[in-house]
């Protein structure tokens, strides 16, 4: 099993490119089944979910190539419409292929997915949203068998939550469904934006109309298209309070600063100085040590993102002063609390919040990651400790984090790969 060791307690200083967007990445090469042509995809990172959604692509019949960061899907000849359930339980975002598939080829049959285990995270919204557009669905014994011989009817959804998910696999689902489809309270995030981009430029019609409300007019066909993803804004942010708990001075390049405009508050009140020398590149340079002394709560976009609660949390840990988390979006989602604790942390949880007393030092331990973004706190704590960190469960690290270990060695870090 291998593990990350980490000889914490030293400055970071340099460049660091950020990733495309995982978030992104996922629906937008689910969504090429739609185009039943060829798709060339720009900026794709190199990540386990990534490898293991080409896995699910092929096997339903598309040619795939992956050079670099380049992805080239065609799927003009899909010969199936079922994914094995060794596929789907890779990663919960493989619940998008439902409205891939629809839309495609007409019929699904698919597992419930996998992923991390994050508390609750019903599809009723997916499977409620779909049969609103007209699809049969029957579900026996975990397996979901979707159909309409006739095709899906445009209608009017509205969402009871802004789900991503949900939000994805509906305007997926609606781009060749018969005229008009209005979706009301839809997830607003930038990778919600980025699909209609990527759809839109395969020649779907979709308009925004209003705030959380778009407007999708079907098409009887997509093409081929040409495009690039954008940059990932939670591995800015990792990066960012890596260099927030080492005392660093970290230039990012290619992130768009928008995208993570309700985090970078979070660390000047921290103390951080926050620089833009071009349109698409941010600096961070550290204090000694942050200052944190606020209330996070999680929201949807354009609220602070759950993904980084781990990692800003993990930078919480050594700052002077008393922080407060509030996590709105799933109920299990302070997995990396107890291994923080391992470090000589703070931390105090009760239900959906938990309270962190800064300490002074943190101190290397052997901790073991239970998820993605708590895998990447460890990171950020270990980076921050005196001594020797050793990390296990890297499965989860490499399901979202291109080349972690060696754009932080880069940037004057110890940390390796055994």
């Amino acid at each position: 099993m291998s593990k990350l060791i980490i000889e914490g307690a030293r400055r970071l200083k340099g460049e660091i490119n950020i990733q495309g967007a995982k978030n992104s990445i996922l629906p937008i090469l689910a969504a090429s089944l739609v185009t039943r042509a060829e798709c060339v995809i720009h900026n794709c990172p190199i990540i386990s979910d990534v490898k293991n959604t080409l896995k699910i692509l092929e096997h339903l019949g598309c040619v795939v190539k992956f050079q670099e960061n380049t992805v080239i899907v065609n799927s003009e000849n899909i010969t199936k419409n079922s994914i094995p359930n060794v596929l789907m339980r890779e990663m919960r975002s493989s619940i998008i292929f439902l409205g891939a598939l629809i839309s495609s080829v007409g019929s699904a049959e698919i597992s419930l997915p996998g992923g991390c285990e994050l508390g609750p995270r019903p599809i009723d919204m997916h499977i409620e949203g779909l049969r609103q557009l007209g699809l049969r669905i029957d579900e026996s014994h975990g397996i979901l068998e979707c159909g309409n011989e006739d095709g899906l009817e445009g209608c009017n959804i509205s969402l009871s939550f802004p789900s991503v998910g949900a939000t994805e696999n509906l305007i997926i689902a609606s781009v060749k469904a018969r005229g008009t489809t209005v979706i009301n309270n839809i997830a607003k995030e930038p990778e919600i934006m980025d699909l209609i981009a990527f759809l839109n430029s395969s020649g779907a019609k979709i308009e925004s109309q209003g705030e959380g409300t778009l407007v999708i007019e079907g098409v009887k066909a997509l093409h081929g298209t040409e495009y690039t993803i954008i940059p990932d804004r939670i591995a800015a942010v990792t990066y960012m309070s890596a260099a927030a708990v080492t005392v660093g001075d970290l230039l990012l390049k290619n992130v768009v600063k928008e995208h993570i405009g309700a985090v970078i508050p979070v660390f000047e009140e921290a103390g951080c100085t926050i620089e833009s020398d071009t349109e698409n590149s941010l600096r961070i340079i550290a204090p000694t040590r942050p200052y944190f002394n606020r209330i996070v709560r999680t929201m949807p976009y354009p609220g602070f993102p759950t993904d980084a609660q781990a990692p800003v949390m993990a930078m919480s840990c050594l700052a002077d002063g008393t922080s407060v988390f509030v996590e709105n979006i799933f109920t299990n989602r302070y997995k990396h609390v107890g291994e923080l604790l391992r470090f000589g942390a703070d931390i105090k949880v009760e239900g959906r919040v938990a309270i962190v007393e800064g300490v002074k030092r943190l101190f290397g331990a052997e901790v073991t990651a239970m998820d993605l973004r708590g895998a990447a706190a460890l990171v950020v704590a270990g980076l921050g400790a005196e001594g020797t960190t050793k990390i296990s469960g890297l499965s989860h690290i490499d399901r979202g984090y291109e080349n972690l270990e060696n754009n932080l060695e880069s940037v004057g870090a110890s940390i390796k790969r055994v």
